[in-house]
């Protein structure tokens, strides 16, 4: 029997072999110490935040991904179009080192010049007249001004029970379930017209005469529509005054109320957060059948989780205005990074828009028109789903 023999494992390392590899491990081990100095260092606007990380990564569509991970595995290339093409690297890399996308010079621009990231936002549908230029403005006003108590003017209001759309026996109707939930996270959004002796559009802001009013009349109309509708008119400002808040923090609050909603009513569908913007009437008027209107801007808050349908939903909601109103919506605005909220509580339901009803020059009554127009449009939309749903 031929007896087992171990061959032995002989490694041989020199002495300029170890040097090498030392050298290597410290000359590493400093760069990762120099490169971490220099992410925490350099002025924040520039850094490497995680947030930079997900814009890149997003903006990244799907066919530049599977190019990406077909360099490793030829199998996933297969999948891409015939017509495809491989990204472009150079761009791509420019666009990580600089934040800057050659293909929208606001990347550039907004860094430089102040105030313009408040223009950091994308259309996805624009209305007649919509661009670049007109996007909402969120302008916060002094805690003076907006709690100062102002005469207002309330002949336009005398028909506020009385939308021009009622019916008396709609065809169709909720019941006792309440389906909307409107709420008004700058309540106190008021119009030059109704305040008497006030021309500053920053000075137009009231406790009473104000969007709650809107969202008042847009609840009877939906309601004359046979769609049960829920309308909280409470003060977000004055809260904010309580708690010592900013301005900003206008959606915390109006956000414990409609989680407050929720809770109480599991049969809620719909969420609309009712606003006036800050553009003058040549942006936000438009003439229908010799009757003046409030337009109409529909706001989706790019970062939250439910965009997609919120989107949708916008989406399709413009779409259906343009037909029966030509020209009452300006269109449907995404908005979110720095200086903007970017959620809107908007990711408590899939089915939640900011709605901006008209600017600081309109009147309440040509508001008053466009939320029975909406809430006509609406009511259509309501019921084919509904329909759709119980076949």
């Amino acid at each position: 029997m031929r007896k087992k023999q171990f061959h032995g494992l002989t490694i041989s390392i020199n002495r300029t072999s170890l040097r090498k590899v030392a050298v290597f491990i410290i000359v590493g081990i400093m760069a990762v110490f120099i490169f971490t100095g220099m992410l925490t260092s350099i002025d924040p606007g520039y850094g490497m935040a995680s947030s930079t990380v997900h814009n890149w990564t997003t903006q990244m569509n799907g066919e530049n991904l599977v190019y990406l991970m077909g360099m490793q595995n030829k199998y996933f290339q297969q999948a891409l179009p015939e017509d495809s093409e491989p990204p472009d690297l150079s761009s791509l890399a420019f666009e990580v080192l600089t934040s800057i996308n050659p293909d929208d010079p606001r990347s550039l621009l907004g860094r430089e010049l102040p105030g313009f990231a408040l223009f950091d936002a994308n259309i996805i549908v624009a209305g007649e007249g919509s661009d670049y230029t007109n996007m909402p403005i969120e302008s916060a006003p002094p805690m003076e001004v907006l709690m100062a108590e102002r005469e207002a003017s309330t002949t336009a209001f005398e028909g506020l029970d009385k939308p021009t759309d009622q019916q008396s026996q709609p065809e169709m109707t909720t019941g006792d379930r309440k389906v909307v939930h409107i709420i008004h996270s700058h309540t106190r959004e008021s119009f030059l017209p109704e305040l008497k002796g006030v021309t500053n559009p920053n000075e137009a802001w009231h406790s009473e005469v104000n969007i709650s009013l809107v969202g008042e009349r847009l609840g009877q109309s939906l309601q004359n529509h046979g769609i049960g509708t829920d309308v909280d008119k409470t003060d977000i400002q004055s809260i904010l005054t309580q708690r010592d808040w900013s301005y900003p923090r206008s959606y915390d609050a109006s956000r414990e109320f409609v989680k407050e909603a929720i809770a109480e009513n599991d049969q809620l569908e719909f969420f609309f957060d009712l606003h006036r913007d800050s553009l003058l009437r040549d942006k936000t008027t438009v003439t229908i059948n010799g009757e003046h209107y409030a337009r109409i801007y529909f706001v989706i808050g790019r970062d939250n989780r439910n965009k997609d349908h919120n989107l949708k939903l916008a989406k399709d909601l413009h779409h259906r205005l343009e037909q029966k109103y030509p020209g009452l919506s300006r269109g449907v605005v995404e908005m979110g990074g720095i200086g903007r909220n970017g959620v809107y509580n908007q990711d408590l339901s899939n089915n939640s828009i900011l709605i901006e009803f008209g600017g600081v020059e309109n009147s309440v009554e040509e508001a008053f028109r466009s939320a029975d127009a909406f809430a006509e449009v609406f009511s259509d939309f309501y019921w084919e789903q509904a329909k759709v749903s119980s076949d």
